[in-house]
């Protein structure tokens, strides 16, 4: 079973909208709760934050 890997690239900077991380797209919340999630929970996570991390790429380029 391949395991769940943080998607934090050492950046957290929650300046983003939403207070998002700019980095991987995470709250402060979710990124304290990460570890302690289940694997169905971190996958749904894991698609929101493509999703978010697309928003904060064109916010960026804009």
């Amino acid at each position: 079973m391949k395991r769940n890997q943080s998607p934090c690239i050492d950046v957290c900077d929650f300046s983003a909208p939403k207070g998002w991380c700019v980095g991987c797209g995470r709250t402060r919340e979710e990124c304290q709760k990460w570890k302690s999630m289940k694997p169905y929970d971190k996958n749904i996570l894991q698609k929101e934050l493509n999703k978010r991390m697309s928003k904060i790429r064109a916010k960026s380029t804009k």
